[in-house]
């Protein structure tokens, strides 16, 4: 059996190494991109250069996602504000819940979708979301119910959506500056610079141009499959019981039904892949490197272990 609270501590140790490893790549992948971009040019190597440039434009959008990705995914997904009377048992619980979570009742919003399934939004705990299909609501018991809030909850709790966001902004950015790179490289060479300094960085460009965006996302991707776990964790922590989250992922990945309001910018927010059947061909560590969550078995054999 695990503790709950080592669980938490060992995810958010992993979770913190990977978010570190992620910075590094990126810092180095834009200051090689944007030097071989200068070298491109006919500047010397060194110094900040387009660097800056970059940096400045990612911290630009990284603010704009900060503000209104939770206003952008609610549009995107149609969602509507959740009715106190008609879903009474989905306000009641967040409540309760977010009492024992220690953190603001978040504004609470339903998808009108028949597949179960829910995600958080919002740039901080006094500017969250949480919403819900009415899939979700119909097919969970209260204990279920109470077992994904606050899953739910914790990623709210710890600021997830924040990382998210700022995650994908920069792994956009990479992914810009490197697909810029390439398209003015493929015209002819610019550069006066002839040194093999100049040829090394040159080389170094085009490989992270081409690799950079890839290895960005992977990294990305098991940031957000981290956190993951993480969620399950604080979710047994808040209702003291595993079972009801247990049950509900069982539920969740049982109905086999596509979230049609989702799509690949949103799906890594919801309690489990909201793609079901489109995912279930391929097989294997490979794969999973490529997907948005954990397998559910392995989060439900985690979660069997905890107390």
């Amino acid at each position: 059996m695990i503790n709950i609270y080592e669980a938490q501590v060992a995810n958010k140790r992993k979770s913190a190494l990977i978010v570190i490893l992620f910075i590094v790549f990126i810092t180095v992948a834009i200051y090689i991109i944007s030097q071989a971009f200068s070298v491109y040019l006919g500047y010397e190597p060194g110094g900040l250069g387009v660097a800056g440039i970059a940096l400045l434009m990612s911290g630009l959008l990284s603010f704009g996602s900060y503000y209104y990705s939770d206003k952008i995914v609610l549009k995107i997904s149609q969602a509507k504000p959740a009715d106190r009377s008609r879903d009474f048992n989905f306000y009641t619980a967040s409540e309760n819940l977010s009492i024992a979570a220690d953190i603001p009742k978040p504004a609470l919003y339903v998808i009108d979708d028949s597949a179960p399934n829910a995600f958080a939004t919002g740039r901080d705990p006094e500017h969250a979301v949480i919403c819900a299909t009415t899939g979700l609501l119909q097919k969970l018991d209260k204990t279920e119910l109470e077992g994904v809030i606050a899953h739910e909850m914790t990623h709210i709790k710890n600021y997830d959506i924040r990382l998210a966001s700022i995650v994908a902004v920069l792994v956009g950015t990479v992914a810009l500056l490197g697909d810029f790179f390439l398209r003015v490289s493929v015209r002819g060479r610019r550069s006066k610079n002839s040194g093999q300094l100049a040829a090394l960085i040159m080389v170094l460009g085009v490989i992270f141009a081409l690799l950079s965006p890839v290895i960005a996302q992977l990294i990305q991707l098991a940031i957000s499959r981290r956190r993951e776990f993480t969620a399950d964790a604080g979710s047994v922590a808040i209702t003291r019981q595993p079972s009801g989250l247990i049950s509900a992922l069982k539920k969740i990945s049982s109905d086999h039904e596509p979230l049609e309001a989702a799509n690949k910018a949103t799906a890594h927010l919801y309690i489990a892949s909201p793609f079901k059947d489109k995912a279930k061909g391929a097989v294997g560590w490979f794969s999973n490197l490529f997907n948005t969550h954990p397998p559910v078995e392995e989060r439900i054999k985690v979660l069997g272990k905890m107390v």
